[in-house]
């Protein structure tokens, strides 16, 4: 009995059981760059499945990673944006948010590159401020998510900000074209439920924070 219960031991551990995610990862064996520039990198590439079996074209970009903010003021009422989105063609109301500043001036990279990206805090208080022109001093981080995981490799970082107080006047981008927006929390949730608050991370954004303002 002694000897079987030694072999059960020294049985090798099953590199899947320990590791799970290990048998489905997909190895990419091959890559085109089909539009590389300062603005995106959109690429085309192969991939080895787990089973061996090879697959192509496999579709996916590069962005850079953004700030959402869900902002309160100090009368508890939630600071809005509304502006035009190209990819649905409509105009849309939404957190203020925005992407990170980079050193080397691009729009899209590797978050994992040190020092490249602006710190997510900062870039929040930034786009809170320009956006809106408020400040806050309660600030909260929520979530670090994927953007779209199917598709792109970049990460929304998600605040909470309590307590804003306006200080200024917008300071927009050359391409923002946005309205500053105070509503109440029954009309958030009538918007989200109607299909009105169009932005799925925004949405995902008003439901944690509602678990911190409690």
């Amino acid at each position: 009995m002694k000897k079987e219960q030694d072999n059960q031991q020294q049985k090798p551990e099953d590199p899947a059981s320990a590791n799970p995610a290990a048998s489905l990862e997909w190895q990419e064996i091959r890559t085109r760059h089909i539009i590389q520039n300062e603005w995106i990198d959109f690429r085309e590439s192969a991939f080895r499945f787990p089973d061996g079996t090879e697959f192509e074209p496999y579709y996916s970009y590069s962005r850079r990673d953004y700030v959402v903010i869900v902002a309160l003021d100090e009368a508890g009422r939630y600071l809005c944006v509304r502006q035009y989105r190209q990819g649905i063609r409509e105009v849309t109301l939404e957190f203020p948010a925005g992407g990170l500043e980079r050193t080397d001036g691009k729009e899209y990279g590797s978050r994992r590159e040190d020092g490249a990206s602006e710190d997510a805090l900062l870039a929040a208080k930034r786009e809170l401020l320009e956006e809106t022109g408020y400040e806050a001093d309660d600030w909260q981080h929520l979530l670090t998510v994927p953007s779209n995981a199917t598709i792109a490799d970049n990460y929304a970082f998600i605040y909470l900000a309590k307590g804003c107080r306006r200080v200024s006047g917008q300071d927009l981008d050359e391409t923002e074209f946005l309205n500053v927006e105070l509503h109440t929390e029954a009309e958030i949730r009538d918007a989200i439920f109607s299909g009105g608050f169009q932005q799925a991370v925004h949405v995902m954004a008003y439901l944690l924070a509602k678990e911190r303002v409690r």
